[in-house]
């Protein structure tokens, strides 16, 4: 892997986790909202790196040229799902939001989730700064070496 692609593997990492750090922020910002349903926010691979696909696409050209394929590398930001869990019933009735009944559904946020979710991306974030550390003092020992 070049110095460059390590630079965007962990670039993209940056951008995915600091959105899953924002669902999180809003997730805990909702958390007294009627009727808010949680987000959970969700990444993928940006390629297919399983053993099998990696087989597959050296068994032609690759072991000629004795290289590893090629692959974008790094993770993306898919998206957000919302959880299916419903919240409480409170009985208020003079809210505005409350059903014939005078119940509103409070919302779905699990503080302590949120919260464990939000330090496990915060320490995904650093990883991949100290991984760009990491990379960019490979680059410089191989410019002094260079030299």
């Amino acid at each position: 892997m070049s110095i460059l692609k390590s630079f965007n593997v962990s670039e993209s990492g940056l951008h995915a986790h600091a959105r899953r750090l924002e669902i999180h922020a809003i997730n805990l910002a909702n958390l007294n909202t009627p009727n808010y349903s949680r987000k959970i926010p969700t990444i993928s691979s940006k390629d297919d790196i399983s053993f099998g696909n990696v087989l597959n696409n050296m068994k032609d050209e690759t072991f000629s040229t004795g290289s590893i394929p090629n692959t974008s590398a790094g993770v993306s930001f898919t998206g957000v799902i919302e959880d299916p869990t419903l919240g409480d019933l409170e009985y208020a009735p003079g809210h505005p939001d409350a059903d014939e009944n005078g119940y509103i559904r409070r919302s779905n946020v699990n503080p302590m989730v949120d919260m464990a979710d939000s330090i496990l991306t915060s320490r995904a974030y650093e990883a991949n700064i100290a991984v760009m550390g990491i990379t960019k003092a490979m680059a410089q020992k191989a410019t002094e070496i260079g030299r």
